[in-house]
């Protein structure tokens, strides 16, 4: 009977018609574009390996797609944030072997879980700590502060902490690594200062450990500095998406599209959105598109920002709203609902391009791309 009232049940839940969701929003993301960024820093760095970091929602892009196109690949790692980003990656079937940038607590070292996991070693303290009380063996890349002054060991507590590593057995130490904190300035003294700190701390471990595996401490603003610098890996953060060091031929691999859900015209001296912050100079078209701030379309766009409909370039006029933006569309003929609005653009030098966005907006990249919410519809195309 049992049996007979399971089968029922499945039978039910095949027979359910699924719905078709249409989303409003849209979040495409061009394998093709990834893969060409990823495959220009290999070919143009040879002898270098890369680390493809997906921390913060693959940069926005979307943590599991992006994971899914590069898991073939053949990378040493992909790079994740915390724990719980690994987590999600083992349970989306993703094989790749991870390495976690950001502090993981001693609960969720004890776990276990995560197979294929390699952990950052952040501060001396949790050094300390954790040789007290680890329970399995666990892969780790001790942090070396050469000058950030954020994360990582002193260099002057390298040999401490190596004679503690070399005392337990379930820390292994596979790697060391470092961060630059002014890598893109064209002042590059203090980047030059950080290298000499950083070649200085591996010359010295590894004279203790000469089997260590991985070195690294750029990120995509400091592989202009490989040749001076005693490392094997680099974490390719934002160049991996395309964005910055146009000389390398990168690709955005980024497009946000969004619905035009309403048109309508307005007279002149009608006043637009919240705080009628834009008054009609003359009788306009006007229309509006299903996404505002909580969407990742950024209110300092208001007023100041662009989309493109049909080819063209229109205003964003008003406040950009928390779900809804409003577009000057008087020079676009033939509009109609539901048409697509491209917010944000894969093509470099576009007024609506990701650079161009934080230009506006007065801020960076990073800022524009992680504030495009989880819940959005990724596509890979």
């Amino acid at each position: 009977m049992a049996i007979v009232n399971t089968l029922k049940k499945i039978i039910s839940q095949i027979k359910k018609p699924r719905i078709k969701y249409d989303p409003l929003i849209e979040v495409k993301i061009s394998k093709d574009n990834l893969l060409h960024n990823l495959h220009q820093y290999q070919s143009s760095s040879l002898g270098l390996k890369f680390i493809p970091v997906l921390k913060s929602n693959a940069y926005g892009h979307g943590l599991v797609e992006v994971a899914g196109i590069l898991d073939h690949e053949a990378c040493d790692f992909l790079a994740v944030d915390s724990f719980y980003e690994a987590l999600k990656l083992r349970q989306s079937k993703i094989r790749s072997n991870i390495l976690v940038l950001g502090y993981t607590t001693l609960e969720q070292l004890n776990q276990g879980v995560v197979g294929g996991c390699s952990f950052v070693i952040t501060s001396l303290d949790q050094l300390v700590y954790i040789s007290n009380h680890l329970h399995y063996a666990q892969k780790f890349h001790l942090k070396i502060d050469t000058g950030m002054c954020r994360q990582g060991i002193l260099p002057e507590q390298t040999d401490g902490a190596i004679q503690l590593i070399k005392k337990n057995s379930n820390i292994i130490l596979e790697g060391i690594c470092s961060h630059f904190s002014d890598a893109d300035n064209v002042d590059e003294s203090f980047t030059l200062k950080q290298i000499d700190a950083w070649n200085k701390v591996v010359a010295s471990i590894d004279s203790k450990l000469p089997n260590l595996k991985y070195k690294h401490i750029s990120s995509t603003a400091g592989i202009k500095y490989k040749d001076r610098i005693n490392a094997n890996m680099c974490r390719l953060g934002l160049g991996l998406y395309g964005i910055g060091q146009k000389e390398v031929g990168l690709k955005p691999a980024l497009q946000m599209v969004a619905k035009i859900t309403g048109i309508k015209n307005i007279k002149r001296g009608d006043e637009v959105g919240y705080g009628k912050t834009f008054t009609a100079p003359s009788d306009m078209k006007v229309a509006t598109v299903a996404a505002g701030y909580y969407e990742g379309v950024d209110r300092r766009l208001s007023n100041r920002g662009f989309v493109r409909i049909r080819n063209q370039f229109c205003s964003i006029i008003g406040r950009v709203s928390m779900n809804i933006s409003t577009i000057d569309v008087s020079g676009v003929s033939s509009i109609t609902i539901e048409d697509e609005c491209i917010l944000m653009s894969d093509k470099i030098g576009d007024p609506n391009s990701i650079e161009s966005i934080a230009n506006l907006c007065d801020t960076i990249p990073y800022e524009i791309l992680i504030h495009i919410p989880p819940h959005l519809r990724r596509t890979i195309i």
